[in-house]
């Protein structure tokens, strides 16, 4: 049995949920949908007060079953959703109500994409999934333009998380696949910030995500085992869990000042 330093992620189950991913309730991609229905409109609005409210090249990296992705396409915006599970990909193009957003089998390593394509890139629970998530917020400040932003939420590495990330959702969500996460890869957000730092991205907003813990929803999660749609998350200023923020490509002049 592997020590819990060389334990490595399972991503195998993005390989295989089809429709789950907008239909299952006993299953952790219910707990993704719950955080996107907070996460979405809180990040299209903050890409509209950054960004004067244009529309924008956009780069979902680690999409998914399309939770963002789509959502950004129908606030106007140009979205390239890019995953490594082709099963995954398959769900959010039947998902996309706009029928605009492109979705791409990829690499994060290794974006496909030409230097500043992008006036934005998002990395959601994406980063706690990789062994070098330094090299994915490389490339990420690559494709950025200057000026541009990358948005990421991740988990802390922490007792506290986990504690909720982790043992919560094997004790009581059903078909938790071992090692959905482990607590290795998880980034204490002054990590994060020294690895945006050494690619060129300066992280200026960060704010801590939790569930809502008095809620008919969280109970029956604890007493049924189902994650009702009703299931929330909400904004805390404690980073302790989870996290979600952004970070700036520096400009050209400021690197050089």
């Amino acid at each position: 049995m592997r020590s819990a330093s060389q334990q490595s992620v399972n991503n195998e189950i993005y390989h295989a949920l089809g429709e789950r991913w907008y239909k299952a309730q006993d299953d952790p991609v219910a707990l993704l949908r719950a955080e996107s229905r907070l996460r979405n409109p809180w990040v299209a609005e903050e890409l509209r007060a950054r960004f004067a409210g244009r529309s924008l090249r956009i780069l979902d990296a680690g999409c998914g079953g399309g939770f963002l992705s789509n959502y950004l396409a129908t606030q106007g915006h140009t979205v390239v959703g890019l995953d490594f599970a082709s099963d995954a990909l398959k769900v959010a193009r039947l998902h996309d109500a706009t029928g605009r957003v492109e979705f791409i089998q990829g690499d994060a390593y290794r974006l496909p994409f030409q230097d500043g394509a992008f006036d934005a890139i998002c990395c959601m629970d994406f980063l706690e999934h990789v062994e070098e998530p330094e090299l994915s917020i490389r490339e990420a400040a690559r494709v950025l333009v200057p000026g541009g932003l990358f948005v990421y939420y991740t988990f802390n590495r922490n007792w506290l998380a986990w504690l909720v990330a982790i043992k919560g959702v094997e004790w009581f969500v059903p078909n938790t696949p071992p090692n959905m996460h482990v607590l290795r890869l998880f980034i204490k957000p002054e990590d994060l910030n020294s690895m945006c730092a050494r690619s060129g991205l300066a992280v200026d907003s960060v704010r801590g995500m939790a569930p809502v813990v008095f809620s008919a929803a969280f109970w029956k999660l604890l007493t049924f085992h189902t994650v009702a749609d009703s299931f929330a998350f909400r904004f805390t200023r404690s980073t302790r869990i989870s996290y979600i923020g952004f970070a700036r490509k520096i400009q050209e002049e400021q690197v050089n000042f």
